[in-house]
C-alpha cells in the first residue's frame, strides 16, 4: 500500500477539522437549547422563567438572601434569563453588572442597557418567582454600602469609583410599579 505524503496530510487535516468542529457544534447546541429552556445554564442565557410559585403580596423579609450566592433574573423584554449575584441592604435587593467599561463589554452584556430601558423583570430565587422593577443606581450614599456588601460577600473588590466611571452598574430590584417619586 503506497500512500503519499499529500494524502496523509489531507487525512490528518480532515481528522483535526472534525475534532475542532465537535466542541463548536456542541457549544452551539447548548446555547440554542438554553434559549428555549426554563432558566439559564451555567454559561448561557436561558429562556423565560416558568417554574416556581409566583409570589405576590407584601415584600418578604429578604435577609435570607445573605446566604444565597446566585439567583436567576429574566427581563420581560427581551424574555431571556441569566444567573447573577445578589445582595440585600436595608430590606432592599441589589444586583450588579461588572466589566461595563468598554464598547466590547457593553455589546457582550446587552442586558444591563435593556434593563435600563425597560426594567420589568422576574427573578427566581430558591424556587420562587418574584416580579421586580430594575432601577439603575448611579449615585448616592447607598452606592458605597452596596459595593462594600458585594465585596464582602463575593470576595471581588467593587468600589463607588467603578460605579461613577460606569465600569460597574448597580440596580435596585424594587417591587413592580414603584416609581422614583414614591421611594
Amino acid at each position: 500500500m503506497n500512500i503519499d505524503r499529500k494524502t496523509i496530510v489531507h487525512r490528518l487535516l480532515v481528522v483535526i477539522g472534525i475534532l475542532v468542529l465537535i466542541p463548536v457544534f456542541a457549544l452551539g447546541a447548548l446555547a440554542v437549547s438554553a434559549r428555549f429552556s426554563d432558566g439559564p445554564s451555567v454559561i448561557f442565557s436561558g429562556g423565560p422563567l416558568v417554574a416556581g410559585e409566583l409570589v405576590t403580596g407584601p415584600e418578604p423579609d429578604w435577609s435570607f438572601v445573605r446566604r444565597v450566592r446566585t439567583f436567576e433574573l429574566q427581563l420581560l423584554n427581551p424574555p431571556r434569563s441569566r444567573t447573577l449575584w445578589i445582595v440585600e441592604h436595608d430590606g432592599k435587593l441589589y444586583l450588579n453588572s461588572n466589566y461595563m467599561g468598554g464598547l466590547r463589554q457593553r455589546l457582550w452584556k446587552r442586558w444591563p442597557a435593556q434593563a435600563e430601558q425597560d426594567g420589568r423583570a422576574l427573578m427566581r430565587i430558591e424556587g420562587k418567582r418574584y416580579e421586580r422593577e430594575l432601577v439603575r443606581i448611579k449615585t448616592g450614599a447607598v452606592v458605597e454600602d452596596i459595593t462594600a456588601k458585594f465585596t464582602r460577600k463575593y470576595g471581588v473588590v467593587m468600589t463607588p469609583v467603578e460605579v461613577e466611571a460606569e465600569e460597574l452598574w448597580l440596580f435596585e430590584m424594587a417591587p413592580p410599579n414603584m416609581t422614583e417619586g414614591s421611594r
